[in-house]
């Protein structure tokens, strides 16, 4: 088969690439749609991203659906044609942590397409690709496979918000609107909030955010001071959904935020040096969020119940031969959101 893999920054080469046999209660997929993610486009541009760089070649790619090929001995619930959602999370299951719970905090995580160990884990842009039947969730007739490639960030936002607490009722700030921030508004609609409003400094990404549920959003490019409507009385929004990872978005916003108001660190852009003062005499909570675990399943199950719709954050598809132009694609926030690779 062939498969998408990184050597160094914008050394992006398609090469021919074995695919494993099937082993006990694995799947053979043909893999049909992957989303090109914030980190794959790092690793693009940059080899990397803050301590993690390239080592050796690795084929990138984390966010796909595909149709099973073939089963193995015991992967019960699965049968060739079957059409799928693969979660990339791939926790060990044994270390204390996932017995405590928490698997996105796994000791031995072996995530698809990531540097951070050596040897580096290979990535999900490929032709075919050999998984545990439990990393598979199946699609409804009604649910593209583009939809199903959206899962996973889906996933990231669906934590998020359950790292909000309650939401029901609740005015939500979100700032940064790529496709986590888009989602994260997403997200909190349907976990019940009464308002939501995005900030974001294009208006490309600020239709998006309305298309999939924003109350309101706000330029910040083009009027830098308009967020200080919501500084009144202490403050007006319950919950912040950072996802910019800027620190001048995040202190930005803590004026617009009510006394106990919870930020939800969900972007990741560097050390930030923060407000102390102003956290501590509102008596702000700033809670982080990391990758997912149950929430995967929980995507697929809104996407195949309609009660999501991920459709209006799908900017292009482009045949995976294509794929340098894809990336640049993805990379210009002015005219892309989420950006797809058809392996077909």
């Amino acid at each position: 088969m062939e498969a998408l893999i990184i050597h160094a920054p914008g050394d992006l080469r398609i090469e021919t690439y074995e695919t494993p046999p099937v082993g006990p209660s694995q799947l053979r997929v043909k893999v049909s749609v992957g989303g090109i993610c914030g980190s794959d486009l790092h690793y693009f541009h940059h080899g990397g991203f803050g301590t993690v760089r390239i080592q050796e070649p690795m084929v990138l790619g984390h966010e796909v659906a595909g149709t099973v090929t073939a089963t193995g001995e015991g992967a019960s619930g699965f049968k060739a044609g079957d059409r799928i959602a693969i979660s990339p999370s791939r926790p060990c299951g044994t270390c204390r942590y996932c017995q405590e719970g928490l698997q996105n905090h796994c000791l031995d995580m072996r995530y698809y397409g990531s540097a951070m160990r050596n040897p580096h884990v290979q990535g999900a842009f490929r032709q075919e690709l050999v998984i545990e039947s439990w990393q598979a969730h199946k699609l409804a007739d009604h649910v593209s496979d583009e939809e199903g490639a959206m899962v996973e960030p889906l996933s990231v936002a669906l934590h998020a918000v359950r790292r909000a607490g309650a939401l029901m009722g609740k005015r939500v700030l979100v700032t940064g609107c790529g496709p986590i921030g888009a989602l994260a508004v997403v997200a909190a609609r349907r976990a019940g909030a009464r308002e939501v409003v995005a900030t974001d400094m294009g208006d490309f990404a600020l239709r998006k955010a309305l298309q999939v549920g924003a109350d309101q959003v706000i330029n910040v490019a083009a009027d830098p001071q308009a967020l200080q409507a919501f500084n009144a009385g202490k403050g007006h929004f319950d919950v912040l959904f950072e996802c910019s990872g800027s620190e001048k978005a995040l202190c930005g916003a803590l004026e617009a935020l009510r006394p106990r108001g919870i930020i939800v660190q969900v972007g990741l852009g560097g050390e930030m040096t923060l407000p102390v003062n102003t956290i501590a005499a509102k008596e702000l909570e700033l809670r982080g969020t990391f990758r997912f675990h149950e929430e995967f399943a929980i995507g697929v199950d809104l996407l195949n119940k309609g009660l999501v719709d991920l459709r209006p954050l799908i900017s292009a598809s482009l045949p995976y031969r294509d794929a340098t132009r894809a990336f640049k694609l993805a990379s210009d926030r002015s005219q892309a959101m989420k950006v797809l690779l058809n392996f077909s």
